[in-house]
């Protein structure tokens, strides 16, 4: 019988562990500008296995996202955003990609206009 609920126990703790497990969410600041730079960097980010959600915002520069931690990590999200030319706190993008933004998406320029 002890047996019996000793395995329940651990059966139950370990489906909720992946329940919990399966959906946390960070915030991670991301260089960018206007509405293309938003969807760029939403789109690299859902391009990551285990990205469930993106959303950045443009007033705060932050981007939300809620991922399986069991699949993959913050690092590997800004690794994927670097990637489409936007720079985050671990990573910079690379200067051929980031040259290759349209001119509102020079978040590096001070003169830059944004829309």
């Amino acid at each position: 019988m002890k047996t019996k609920i000793f395995l329940t126990v651990i059966i139950v703790g370990l489906g909720l562990t992946t329940v919990f497990a399966a959906g946390k969410t960070e915030k991670i600041v991301v260089k960018g500008n206007c509405g293309m730079c938003e969807a760029r960097i939403e789109k690299a980010a859902l391009t990551v296995d285990g990205v469930s959600k993106a959303d950045w915002d443009k007033t705060t520069k932050k981007l939300k996202v809620t991922f399986d931690d069991t699949k993959t990590n913050v690092d590997n999200i800004e690794i994927a955003v670097a990637k489409a030319g936007h720079d985050t706190p671990k990573h910079k993008a690379a200067d051929e990609v980031y040259n290759e933004l349209p001119s509102c998406c020079k978040y590096r320029d001070k003169n830059a206009k944004t829309h």
